[in-house]
């Protein structure tokens, strides 16, 4: 991931309705949810979720699919475990076993 694919990324979920789409999507992983399930679950207007969505997805966040006449969405898990190893690269001053996430 380059830097500038990190502020991208970032950018895109320096927002409160995309933030909850993408937390959303995370919980629902792999089966993903259709656009129209995301905009019940969040009360968001459909042209502000299409909005919101294409954002996430010129960043790589999310990957949609046709299904007929529903649009699938899905979180880009590989995304966004590239953006977390972009940010704690060299981490730890070179201990990288010392920076595991505490749960």
């Amino acid at each position: 991931m380059t830097k500038i694919d990190a502020v991208t990324a970032l950018a895109a979920l320096a927002q409160d309705s995309r933030l909850a789409i993408f937390r959303l999507l995370v919980q629902n992983v792999p089966a993903g949810l259709t656009v129209g399930v995301i905009a019940e679950q969040l009360e968001l207007p459909a042209p502000t979720l299409s909005f919101h969505l294409k954002t996430l997805t010129h960043a790589g966040l999310v990957n949609t699919t046709q299904e007929g006449r529903f649009v699938r969405c899905h979180a880009a898990m590989d995304r966004i475990d590239a953006l977390v190893g972009f940010l704690t690269d060299h981490c730890c001053a070179g201990h990288p076993e010392i920076c595991k996430p505490q749960r």
